[in-house]
């Protein structure tokens, strides 16, 4: 059998992929649709569906119920917080961060979409962009998700016509490239009838794109250690006599036996003479792996302390600027004093300025300048997800107040 090596971009066999939408867009019946025909839907659970979509008058099974599975949701007929499924085919494995779509809860869709690898835009074919349209698009530039598919739903009631879909795609792919987006693939489908979801429409044969699952199970998603900068944030330090073994989960990159490392914010260097991969000893080890290292020389290395290998080095700071969005319902405000949470250290700060804003309110995106106390390894995020974000956190009760995308390049 032949191997792949780490270092090689591959296809991984997951995917993990968010989806978003105005109110009423059908985004909770698309969902549905998805699980139902692909085959991801126990008995029980469709049967649950099937009782509930009668006691309705319904003469067919409401596939949004799939998704809205809480009673409070049900009884309002809206969809109130992250859902995450889980689901398979043949040809891939799947997360789905099923986000709900009023403005009230983009704090929600950040959550969603700050691991995906794809998302998935729904708009109503009768009314096109709209402003959330836009600003879920805006949100998927921001969190950096590398593709997007612009999901054109109700074709259907549009009488499946190529011109409606074509001028909407134009539409939102020219947004998407003004805003950065990767790559924009626009998929014209009928949620309620089926149509270009998991199997080929029949009534728009002017298509010659995939389904929307098609796509989902066909769109290269790769990862690549070596491409990555090296960053190892320490998560525990074990003792074993005069031996120290540093454990945690290698954020992003590659690390080998023999590599010199430097450890930070301390600036000391070393040499890793070890690498443990589930107590088994390893030669190298490679992002996201969970593993533990042994270095050549005692240092002062302490949970919260970042390791890292190669020439690009992270940005050793205590001047913090970021694009954010608030989390809480408590505003946030210049001067207040927070904690600000980057890998695995947690370090006092300072909210120096919200780029003109006089607070920023529950869901409201903007920009923000920080101190902290102590110097931190910072990547920007276009570099790394993992190592360019943050939370600010509430030091008197322990809330999440904030979460941030470091941009190094930003103007002081």
């Amino acid at each position: 059998m032949t191997s792949t090596t780490p270092e090689v971009l591959r296809e991984t066999t997951l995917l993990r992929f968010a989806t978003a939408g105005s109110v009423d867009d059908g985004k909770s019946t698309l969902v549905g649709r998805l699980l139902h025909d692909s085959k991801s839907v126990l008995t029980d659970q469709l049967e649950a569906v099937q009782r509930v979509s009668a006691s309705r008058g319904q003469d067919t099974p409401d596939l949004a119920l799939l998704t809205d599975g809480l009673r409070a949701e049900r009884e309002q007929g809206i969809t109130i917080d992250v859902a995450y499924r889980y689901f398979a085919t043949p040809r891939r494995r799947f997360i789905l961060a099923d986000t709900p779509g009023h403005v009230q809860y983009t704090r929600n869709m950040v959550t969603g979409a700050s691991t995906a690898e794809l998302t998935v835009i729904l708009v109503d074919a009768r009314n096109g962009v709209v402003e959330q349209t836009r600003r879920h698009a805006a949100i998927a530039a921001l969190l950096r998700v590398p593709h997007a598919v612009l999901a054109v739903n109700k074709m259907d009631l549009v009488g499946y016509q190529e011109s409606v879909f074509a001028a909407i795609a134009e539409e939102f792919t020219a947004y998407a490239t003004e805003l950065g987006l990767p790559s924009c693939t626009p998929v014209p489908v009928s949620a309620l009838a089926g149509d270009n979801v998991v199997d080929r429409s029949a009534h728009m044969d002017w298509y010659r794109g995939p389904s929307l699952l098609e796509f989902l199970e066909s769109v290269p998603v790769t990862t690549g250690p070596a491409a990555a900068p090296a960053r190892f944030p320490v998560q525990y330090v074990i003792r074993h006599g005069e031996d120290r073994h540093y454990a945690g989960q290698l954020a992003s990159g590659a690390l080998r036996v023999g590599d010199r490392v430097t450890v930070h914010p301390s600036g000391e260097t070393s040499t890793i003479t070890g690498i443990d991969v589930l107590g088994t000893p390893a030669g190298a080890a490679y992002a996201p792996q969970s593993v533990s290292l042994r270095l050549a020389d005692q240092r002062d290395v302490s949970r919260g302390d970042m390791i890292t290998a190669g020439v690009d080095a992270p940005a050793l700071t205590q001047d913090v600027r970021a694009a954010v969005c608030h989390l809480a319902d408590r505003p946030l405000r210049t001067g207040d004093r927070v904690l600000l949470r980057h890998t695995t250290r947690t370090v006092r700060a300072i909210v120096e300025d919200l780029a003109g804003a006089g607070e920023l309110a529950a869901n409201d995106l903007g920009r923000i300048t920080l101190r902290t106390a102590e110097p931190l390894p910072l990547d920007d995020y276009a570099v790394s997800r993992r190592t360019g974000a943050f939370l600010l956190v509430d030091p008197a009760d322990g809330a999440t107040l904030t979460a941030g995308m470091v941009t190094l390049d930003a103007p002081a």
